[in-house]
């Protein structure tokens, strides 16, 4: 899907970004937005200023999207343009994003749907002035498949003379040795599984000392973009940005205390903290 600047005659629609709490206009040179070739600018909303850019309203329409989500490349250059101008904001001053294709058909109904939510705005920018978003994710101590030693072997039977009709068929002892492997596999699986939420729930409770808020997330399911680690613990945190030095100190503790997988990602923009808007 191709894309060109506004013309005059082209319908157009009012592409809202984020609002922020700046004095005077945010530095945006070198980010382009969605459109590309038409500006980024602001618009006004009394104490606070909205980052707007006016767009091809065809470019928008649901048929549009329908399309757009078809096309992961165009999709994801959509949402890295999005962000791309978010991430540059807020860098300047506490901003709180709005989703992706967030749009107005006049300038005027902005001012007074983005005016009517001030209160909200105001009290998502109070709450994530000077703090970062972060994620954790924990993974299980290895994997059920790597329990035990790997794939379970084939019983063997004892070294003892057979009948012609006893051939083919396992000794009592066998069979029952093979249960009893198949017992312990199994206990030491849920035992590795109960260890490793256990870590998850110590890995939480200790960064939630550290963060202002916190968020759980559904876990990643296995084999999730070629990574077959079962994930016991996918959240994100709110931490001051004075904190930060202290969060990674503690992962880092925390991986080497529990021996478990941690990943800390960020910091980011906090998306995850600014409520419906």
């Amino acid at each position: 899907m191709t894309e060109r600047s506004p013309k005059a005659s082209d319908p157009t629609a009012l592409y809202v970004y984020a609002v922020c709490r700046a004095e005077g206009s945010p530095a945006l040179d070198g980010v382009s937005g969605v459109a590309r070739d038409a500006p980024l600018r602001t618009l006004p909303l009394g104490s606070l200023t909205a980052i707007v850019q006016t767009v091809r309203a065809a470019e928008f329409t649901d048929e549009a999207w329908r399309e757009r989500l078809t096309d992961e490349p165009e999709l994801e250059r959509y949402a890295r343009a999005h962000h791309e101008v978010v991430s540059a904001v807020a860098a300047q001053a506490p901003t709180v994003p709005l989703p992706l294709a967030t749009l107005y058909n006049a300038e005027d109904r902005a001012e007074v749907v983005l005016g009517n939510e001030s209160a909200r705005f105001h009290a998502a920018l109070e709450r994530i002035a000077h703090h970062a978003e972060w994620g954790v994710k924990v993974y299980a101590t290895g994997s059920p498949g790597d329990v035990g030693g790997g794939a379970a072997q084939r019983p063997s039977t004892p070294n003892t003379p057979s009948t012609p009709g006893d051939r083919g068929r396992p000794a009592p002892e066998a069979g029952r040795a093979y249960l009893e492997r198949k017992r312990n596999l199994q206990a030491r699986r849920e035992q590795q599984r109960e260890e490793s939420l256990r870590v998850a729930e110590t890995v939480d409770t200790r960064v939630c000392r550290i963060a202002k808020a916190s968020r759980r997330l559904r876990p990643h399911g296995p084999g999730a973009a070629g990574d077959h680690r079962v994930q016991v613990l996918n959240a994100t945190y709110l931490v001051a940005e004075h904190r930060s030095a202290e969060l990674e100190l503690l992962v880092k503790d925390l991986r080497e205390s529990t021996g478990a997988g941690i990943e800390l990602s960020g910091p980011w923009v906090p998306y995850s903290f600014v409520g419906e808007v």
